[in-house]
């Protein structure tokens, strides 16, 4: 049984819960854990309990974003001229890092609105 831990709100985590996912389900959970600049425990507890991911900028998470972007960039480039279509995931990831990106505007802007 795992040691009981407190975490930042000052609750006493002492409850396990594991489940199985895929190579490819893990790649995925792994690269939005990355880019959200939370931990995977945190990043877990909010989706499954529908709560908003909040995404704070800082060092990691902006590495993290270029390095996708980056990615995107080449897979892009090294397209064919036929244009064959991509896989959905990785359109998916597309989609997370523009959605990233947007609401890292979002909440500069309103910082600077203060």
């Amino acid at each position: 049984m795992s040691d009981r831990v407190l975490d930042r709100q000052g609750r006493w985590r002492s409850r396990t819960v594991a489940f199985r996912i895929s190579p490819e389900e893990d790649a995925a959970l792994n690269e939005r854990v990355r880019l959200s600049g939370l931990t995977k425990q945190d990043y877990i507890i909010k989706r499954v309990l529908e709560k908003n991911i909040v995404v704070m900028g800082n060092p990691r998470v902006h590495k993290a974003l270029s390095e996708k972007m980056t990615e995107i960039l080449q897979r892009l480039k090294d397209l064919p001229e036929d244009r064959k279509p991509i896989e959905p995931e990785f359109w998916e990831s597309i989609q997370v890092v523009a959605n990233t990106l947007a609401g890292l505007s979002k909440t500069m802007g309103q910082m600077n609105d203060m």
